[in-house]
């Protein structure tokens, strides 16, 4: 009797979840809905957080730094002594009564620590993807770049005014040569074309690739690099999150 009461009460422990194990994570309430019943809620869900929409930190390409050229003029020499050097001499025996110890003023300035830029962050958005433009809807995100269904399109929101200041052919030919999605070993994808769209809270850039060159399933991982001024970005995306009701959705 006690042996079968013992075997209960472990059937019974084991049936107990264990209060120390992960939950595994929800997936969201949009998912397995039909898409008529999304609410706006579910449509800006999608739109800032979603397999379709990730936040990246542009990196900053470092330009060389040109030493400026040594000056030589009059004030760098004297005569018998007298002049520039001597003058700074006698400051600091006077104990830097001409400004900072070093004898310039601006001393101070130049050796303060540079408080670095505050890091960029950028959002691209999978414009081309059918649960983003049935968001985009919902949510009356009017100004939303228009998208054909020929072309796989990823948006980047966040750029800099200065950066991008027209939207010239010129300035899209250069942004389309410095933009390519990668799949592992296949040949990087170039965009077929680049549109810069100007609005009033700074330009969206618009990357069209060519569904002829079909991204599947199986490519897994999808990553997406451009280069705008001096700002490079890198993101990738998995191919196995990307589905929409069974379906791959690009």
């Amino acid at each position: 009797m006690a042996f079968s009461a013992r075997a209960a009460q472990a059937n019974s422990d084991a049936a107990k979840p264990d209060d120390g194990a992960a939950a595994a994570p929800k997936d969201p309430v949009w998912k397995d809905k039909p898409i008529p019943e999304w609410t706006e809620s579910d449509a800006k869900q999608i739109l800032t957080d979603s397999p379709w929409v990730k936040s990246v930190t542009a990196s900053v390409e470092k330009t060389e730094e040109k030493k400026p050229a040594p000056r030589i003029g009059r004030q760098g020499f004297g005569i018998g002594g007298f002049g520039r050097h001597r003058a700074a001499n006698s400051d600091d025996a006077n104990g830097g009564s001409g400004g900072s110890s070093s004898g310039s003023p601006d001393a101070g300035k130049s050796g303060a620590p540079a408080i670095p830029p505050a890091p960029l962050v950028l959002t691209l958005r999978w414009e081309s993807a059918l649960p983003v433009r049935e968001a985009e809807l919902k949510a009356k995100d009017v100004r939303a770049p228009a998208v054909d269904e020929n072309h796989y399109a990823i948006a980047v929101y966040g750029i800099p005014g200065k950066l991008v200041k027209d939207d010239s052919k010129k300035a899209a030919e250069r942004l389309k040569s410095q933009a390519a999605i990668k799949r592992g070993t296949k040949e990087d994808m170039k965009p077929s074309s680049v549109e810069i769209v100007m609005r009033d809270d700074g330009p969206v850039i618009l990357y069209l690739f060519s569904r002829t060159n079909e991204i599947t399933w199986r490519d897994h991982q999808i990553e997406f690099d451009a280069q705008v001024g001096n700002l490079k970005i890198s993101q990738s995306f998995a191919a196995d999150d990307m589905r929409f009701h069974g379906t791959l959705e690009l």
